[in-house]
């Protein structure tokens, strides 16, 4: 089994800056991406970023030149700069996972969500 636990979430003023972390924990052999989607009320889940075990990243359009995720190792961060209003959301984590050496096959995992409030 595999844990991902967030952090790093909280409420802050358009504008501003914050930093989300996100570390797995567990036992598995690899982790080939790990990243980030969020959820605003009412709507449905988003891609925000991902990161491949090669630094081969993707990002929302949305975001893009605002939010930078990077990764070391088992844990996954993402830096988010110029936050909007848009930006509330709760923040998820997720992993894709290769629990074994003697499996292919890879399983994505998720955190539990971190809340991002953007207000004034």
């Amino acid at each position: 089994q595999v844990q991902l636990v967030e952090s790093g979430g909280g409420f802050l003023q358009p504008g501003g800056s914050l930093r989300l972390s996100c570390t797995a924990s567990g036992s598995f052999f690899d982790i080939y991406a790990m990243g980030w989607y969020r959820q605003a009320p009412g709507k449905q889940r988003e891609l925000v970023a991902t990161i491949t075990n090669t630094a081969s990243t993707d990002y929302a359009d949305s975001v893009k030149g605002r939010f930078t995720v990077s990764r070391v190792k088992n844990t996954v961060y993402l830096q988010m700069n110029s936050l909007k209003y848009e930006d509330t959301a709760v923040y998820y984590c997720t992993a894709n996972v290769r629990e074994s050496i003697s499996s292919w096959s890879y399983t994505d995992y998720w955190g539990r969500g971190t809340q991002v409030t953007v207000s004034s």
